[in-house]
């Protein structure tokens, strides 16, 4: 049987459908979840995926952080539940305090599209198991609001502890502290970048390699660490 991976939809959500897909190519069934919803139809892991929810209004991702569905998301995250939150959702997992910081326009003001480099820093996650420490991948980016800040305690313990899972390679596109990409909890179930592995999963489609034009497909590793996290429960 085949793990089951819920997409939660909020108002304003654009790459939902992208995600379905991902998880779909990864080989487990994506579930559909509503916003308004209190139900997660039993789905073994979640995925908050990127958009502009509720239009971004107060902050990106601040009203989505206390929509009815993250009142369940939160409970099974911490419980153990496998979370990644992706762009808009790395910001509604930042504003549900389910990883610590904040996310902030970019240090440029202008949004920004790119396929960007990233260092994977942390490889035992529940979704970066498949990946090596210091591998060198390629993801995509689009963002206004992906600059993250945190104080400085919380630098100094996020860094100690190994919690930053990503960090921008080549060039830092937004301002980020640290040149943080992406976050764990401790516990490394919860996961949340700023760029976009559901749009580098299938050839034609991704980002270039020097192999071939959009033929990148580093994203599917995240979605094949879950599989492989979930199966290793069973």
């Amino acid at each position: 049987m085949s793990a089951r991976i819920g997409v939660v939809t909020f108002p304003g959500s654009l790459d939902d459908r992208d995600a379905q897909r991902a998880i779909r190519l990864a080989g487990a069934e994506p579930v559909a979840l509503w916003h308004a919803d209190h139900d997660l139809q039993g789905v073994d892991a979640i995925v908050l995926p990127g958009g502009f929810s509720y239009g971004d209004y107060l902050r990106p991702g601040a009203i989505a952080a206390v929509s009815p569905i993250m009142t369940e998301v939160v409970s099974a995250a911490k419980a153990g539940m496998p979370v990644l939150g992706i762009c808009n959702g790395f910001q509604v997992l930042v504003e549900a305090h389910l990883l610590p910081g904040g996310l902030i326009r970019n240090a440029h003001q202008q949004f920004i599209r790119r396929d960007q480099k990233l260092i994977v820093e942390n490889a035992r996650t529940a979704w970066t198991s498949e990946f090596e420490q210091g591998e060198e991948i390629t993801i995509p980016l689009k963002n206004g609001d992906g600059g993250y800040i945190a104080d400085d305690e919380t630098l100094k313990r996020i860094e100690g502890e190994g919690l930053v899972a990503f960090r921008y390679a080549g060039v830092n596109p937004n301002g980020s502290l640290n040149d943080i990409a992406g976050l764990t909890n401790e516990r490394g179930n919860v996961v949340g970048l700023m760029p976009h592995p559901e749009h580098a999963v299938e050839a034609g489609f991704g980002p270039d390699t020097p192999e071939a034009m959009r033929s990148g497909l580093d994203g599917a590793k995240f979605f094949t660490s879950a599989v492989q996290a979930l199966a290793a429960r069973v």
